[in-house]
């Protein structure tokens, strides 16, 4: 992995150069929509999955049914990777803002990126557990597309044992 001192820092790594797909990796909560969209003024085009669920399915538990979240998930990152795929077409320079929380899913995506004949490169928000239960219990009384539901602390920590770092996956941490 390769260690930013800071958001600005890692702001100011990132060249939107043709075909580059940054994947942002981290936990709920860890600031990966805040770096996303800062990277959107630079000239990278910001890919949501977050959005997309909001904007094809609507509200969780309001718009369908909780229960269906999982099912409803699986066909927005489909969504998302058809637009993914329009975009590297372009070879416009792309952010995907997703959580990217295990290996497995993070490799998919990186096949797909190289498959299409562009770069990719992970940018993990390693970002202190307190910090990210903190801002969760503030996002926590919001209801928008990047707040979807409510992340209690026993959700919280069932997401931190299960995330899987990438630390062996060239990343370029942000520790905020």
């Amino acid at each position: 992995m390769t260690r930013a001192r800071s958001i600005a820092d890692a702001l100011a790594a990132l060249r939107p150069e043709p075909g580059l797909v940054v994947l942002m990796c981290g936990m709920a909560g860890s600031g990966k929509t805040t770096f996303s969209q800062a990277l959107e003024p630079l000239g990278f085009t910001r890919l949501s999955i977050d959005e997309v669920m909001w904007a094809r399915f609507g509200r969780h538990g309001i718009d369908y049914p909780a229960a269906d979240y999982r099912s409803l998930l699986e066909r927005a990152h489909t969504e998302l990777c058809d637009r993914l795929a329009a975009v590297m077409a372009r070879r416009t320079p792309a952010v995907v803002d997703s959580a990217f929380w295990n290996r497995a899913d993070r490799d998919r995506h990186k096949a797909l990126v190289e498959q299409a004949g562009c770069r990719w490169q992970i940018v993990y928000m390693q970002t202190p557990l307190e910090l990210v239960r903190n801002r969760l219990s503030q996002r926590n009384f919001r209801f928008d597309a990047n707040a979807p539901y409510a992340i209690t602390d026993d959700i919280l920590t069932r997401y931190a044992a299960a995330f899987e770092p990438p630390l062996d996956e060239g990343a370029l941490v942000v520790v905020p």
